[in-house]
């Protein structure tokens, strides 16, 4: 049995060694559930073991690369907080497990990268996004911490004091001005989108396969060791806010099409 044949939310697609994997909920913008949640903690381990390829392209399906977390999958962690202690294992094996692949991971940003889609995309090697799209990390929109992954990697992209105003503020951030400030690499018209990711997807994957990987590998120590020192925090700080009457009460006006009304409790 091919190893990715177990996947339910995602899409596989080789070219050579290229190997593309595609979030595959377009109907849902690719909001992450538990189904994706858990397939995410797992993928990167896979993709990193598969003999078949030596560079992942990360993209969506549709309109979006990924819209962040499905609110039925928020509405089922406030109505039984246990719930979210298996995401908060998961989260963190998402986060690790991709900076732990050696392959290079290029983020082909279809469409807008929203929560942890935005995290997910940072955590890549190289992030080219489509200059329609926009990237943001709006944990504190929804009542929560920014805590898995968005505080570790913000920062270390484009500094604490910028950082801190997009994540604690939440905008969106369009994906030219985020590669003019370094966030992403860079952000080009739709129909250029594929010939910029795949131009560099086979460049590396005829290169010199082990110095390209040991030195990525080299590359992530820092970002590992920031990793490891802070999503534990991160992780037990969200799972505070999530039985937060603040981030009840904004699943409830998303549900409603309503602006929410935080209390700050």
């Amino acid at each position: 049995m091919d190893r990715f044949e177990k996947y339910e939310t995602m899409t596989f697609k080789r070219d050579g060694r290229v190997l593309t994997v595609t979030l595959n909920l377009p109907e849902t913008l690719n909001a992450v559930n538990a189904k994706l949640h858990s397939e995410l903690s797992s993928v990167f381990v896979d993709l990193n073991d598969d003999p078949d390829s030596d560079v992942i392209v990360l993209t969506g399906a549709g309109r979006a690369f990924c819209a962040g977390g499905d609110v039925d999958w928020m509405q089922d962690a406030i109505d039984d907080p246990a719930r979210f202690e298996v995401t908060a294992v998961e989260a963190k094996r998402i986060i690790f497990s991709q900076l732990d692949m050696e392959k290079p991971l290029i983020c082909r940003m279809n469409g807008h990268a929203i929560g942890l889609g935005a995290t997910i995309a940072l955590t890549c090697d190289v992030v080219v996004a489509v200059d329609t799209a926009k990237i943001g990390d709006p944990h504190v929109s929804i009542g929560l911490v920014a805590g898995d992954g968005g505080a570790i990697l913000w920062p270390q992209m484009i500094g604490y004091l910028r950082a801190k105003e997009y994540l604690l503020t939440g905008d969106p951030i369009p994906a030219a001005e985020a590669a003019h400030m370094g966030l992403i690499n860079r952000a080009v018209p739709a129909d250029k989108l594929d010939e910029d990711v795949y131009a560099l997807a086979h460049r590396l994957a005829s290169g010199a396969r082990k110095a390209i990987r040991w030195t990525k590998v080299t590359t992530n120590i820092g970002l590992k060791q920031l990793a490891h020192s802070i999503m534990d925090t991160g992780v037990a700080y969200e799972s505070m806010s999530n039985v937060s009457k603040d981030h009840r009460e904004a699943v409830a006006a998303f549900r409603e099409k309503r602006k929410p009304v935080f209390t700050g409790e």
